[in-house]
């Protein structure tokens, strides 16, 4: 066994340490919004219940490691003490994975992964209408843990009003573990989803995804496609060249003149083989 003093080791490497060891951990889709009424999107796993009378809950957008800087969400917060925290199943996981990459201050996340902005009841920051539960809270508390890279911001939040989708719910009336089918973080790309257990994401840190908001609307449309897989159209850089998709129909002629159901169920099946660039390939084929 090893032993290690957290202060003679880089912060990075600390850092993996503690989200591999720390895992898996619930996510908060925390959505804000600033002074200007921009909307911002961003999921954080520093998240947790802290209690139920009252209903209070914990987030963490900690400092960034490489730059040491802060991030939209906590900015906004310090200005427009107002969150709603939506919660992560399957469904929206790969959305929810495009969403976290660094996109400028301004860009809307919600539209970039194209989820469906809901007004709430009771704070100014937009809902996720695809999550199946969004606690609408007020920010009572903030606490800055350190100055330097890696640090936390602690977000306490009271909870002031519950939206819980239909769908997730049981015969009881209560929420249904395995049919709300939640996801949590744990180390390096990996997710755990609580029905079935660890599977991979990779993780969208040194580029930036096109978004869903650049997909033509012919395949957001599609009848074939999920938003998970939309998610990860939109988590590629850059498209196939015309030149990548002409040697590609060569390669695949069968591929050639299908409509459009075929091709994006053809589209889907490399989805599902973690294989993006052939799906985009087969969906720009003429």
């Amino acid at each position: 066994m090893i032993s290690i003093n957290p202060k003679e080791i880089p912060t990075s490497k600390l850092h993996g340490y503690l989200l591999g060891a720390v895992a898996p951990r619930p996510i908060a889709f925390a959505s804000t919004i600033d002074e200007n009424g921009i909307p911002n999107l961003s999921p954080f796993s520093f998240f947790n219940v802290f209690g139920s009378n009252p209903p209070m809950m914990i987030f963490s957008p900690a400092r960034r490691v490489r730059g040491n800087t802060t991030k939209h969400t906590l900015q906004n917060v310090e200005k427009v003490k107002e969150v709603v925290i939506n919660v992560v199943n399957y469904d929206i996981v790969q959305q929810m994975s495009l969403s976290s990459s660094e996109y400028p201050e301004g860009v809307n996340e919600f539209e970039k992964a194209g989820f469906t902005m809901l007004p709430s009841d009771e704070v100014k920051p937009f809902r996720v209408a695809e999550s199946p539960v969004q606690f609408e809270c007020k920010v009572t508390d903030l606490i800055y843990t350190g100055n330097e890279g890696g640090a936390g911001n602690l977000i306490v939040c009271k909870v002031v009003k519950i939206h819980i989708s239909e769908t997730v719910l049981g015969a009881d009336g209560m929420i249904d573990q395995y049919k709300i089918d939640l996801v949590a973080r744990a180390g390096g790309s990996y997710y755990s989803r609580a029905r079935d257990g660890f599977f991979e994401i990779p993780k969208p840190v040194s580029t930036l995804g096109i978004g869903i908001d650049q997909i033509p609307s012919a395949i957001k449309n599609s009848s074939v496609l999920t938003g998970n897989n939309l998610g990860m159209l939109g988590n590629i850089s850059l498209l196939p060249t015309d030149e990548d998709v002409d040697n590609f129909a060569k390669e695949h002629p069968h591929f050639i003149g299908l409509e459009m159901v075929k091709k994006h169920t053809f589209a889907q099946q490399y989805l599902d083989n973690n294989d993006t660039v052939s799906a985009w390939k087969v969906l720009l084929l003429k």
